[in-house]
């Protein structure tokens, strides 16, 4: 039987994702935006679903637009802020270990004339909001800053750096890509002063090709795609009514044990770390207060590429990074301080409240055993 290892990339959908989905393809298939009765329960179905969407951030429903999956709302996050406020203010201020999905929105917008100053952790590894006030200035349209690195699980400090930034510089726009944080640790949008906020279905037990952008009313987001009024104007093409209701299902499902399977993954990470120590030249790149459902480890200077594959022959899913790269380095690991070979040999083991703690000893054994015969 797999082992699964890899729940930051994706994860497997609940069964109520599932059902919900299945239900609007076969018995609730109308256009959301048809005049006739099909139509209308089609767009109550999608009205049900973002209000769940919505209340999970502490929000109003009007609030949530929902898109394609976090990549799209990264990018209708940025770009569309910046088309709204950026005539005059050209300057953004980011973390350095922003997800692609930023990272290449906002070079492409470098292109385009903008200034992005990109703030680093310091030599402890840590962001600290006052390196990033001191990056913003008059000129700074908006502030990104993921709230869970997608590779380490380290947790960036949004809600201190969006707070002490609007308090000097209020109209700055605040954006959190918070796909690996969203239903795993508590996300509410005015707790952390956030104006955005993406997530994702498909790293929640939904299904691909579903996520969301939180938008606070009176911030203006102009659309990056153009067509008809669906989702108010600011992401137009007909609503997928199956792939939203799966997310509000999963979201429904979750929303309520948030607390009980954080304290069910941080079991999981302690026992997987206590185990994978055990093994010479093993080491640890994530911080212990990161994220439980994330853990970044460097084997021995084997290669992360022949490691994984060796793992999938024993019928354990790992990953190298992040799933977008490709098996890639995006960079993030030389941010946090990890390099050469170590960077080299990194991989990243990412768990759900339902791993066990048989299978998390089960790919140590085959950790060890790859160490031990493979060639780096």
């Amino acid at each position: 039987m797999n082992i699964y290892l890899d729940n930051a990339a994706t994860t497997k959908p609940c069964d109520e994702a599932v059902s919900a989905a299945v239900t609007a393809m076969t018995e609730n298939f109308g256009n959301p935006s048809s005049l006739h009765r099909a139509g209308l329960d089609a767009q109550l179905a999608v009205d049900r679903s973002r209000k769940i969407v919505a209340s999970s951030l502490g929000a109003d429903a009007n609030s949530i637009i929902f898109t394609s999956g976090a990549t799209e709302s990264n990018n209708l996050a940025l770009r569309g802020i910046c088309a709204a406020y950026g005539k005059k203010r050209r300057k953004i201020v980011a973390s350095s270990v922003e997800h692609a999905s930023v990272e290449e929105t906002l070079r492409d917008l470098e292109k385009s004339g903008f200034e992005v100053v990109r703030v680093s952790p310091r030599a402890d590894g840590k962001f600290y909001s006052a390196d990033f006030l001191s990056a913003c200035d008059e000129r700074t349209v908006m502030l990104t800053m993921m709230c869970v690195n997608n590779e380490t699980g380290h947790i960036l400090p949004v809600k201190e750096t969006f707070s002490t930034v609007k308090r000097r510089f209020s109209e700055i726009i605040t954006h959190s890509d918070c796909v690996q944080a969203y239903m795993k640790i508590p996300v509410k949008a005015a707790a952390v002063n956030a104006d955005l906020i993406s997530v994702s279905g498909h790293k929640i037990h939904a299904v691909k090709g579903i996520g969301a952008l939180y938008i606070k009313k009176g911030v203006r987001v102009l659309p990056i795609v153009t067509g008809g009024k669906q989702e108010k104007g600011i992401r137009s093409g007909t609503e997928s009514v199956p792939l939203i209701c799966a997310f509000g299902a999963a979201v429904e499902k979750l929303l309520p044990t948030i607390a009980e399977r954080r304290e069910t993954a941080e079991k999981l990470k302690e026992h997987l770390i206590a185990e994978i120590l055990k093994i010479a030249g093993v080491s640890v790149n994530s911080h212990e207060d990161g994220s439980p459902y994330i853990v970044n480890i460097s084997a021995a200077g084997k290669r992360s590429e022949i490691m994984l594959h060796f793992l999938e022959s024993r019928g354990i899913f790992v990953s190298s990074g992040s799933a977008c790269s490709k098996g890639q380095q995006s960079g993030v690991l030389g941010e946090f301080g990890i390099s050469g070979k170590r960077a080299d040999s990194a991989l990243r083991i990412s768990l759900t409240a339902e791993t066990t703690t048989e299978e998390l000893d089960e790919f140590a054994a085959a950790l060890s055993e790859g160490i031990n015969s493979v060639r780096g």
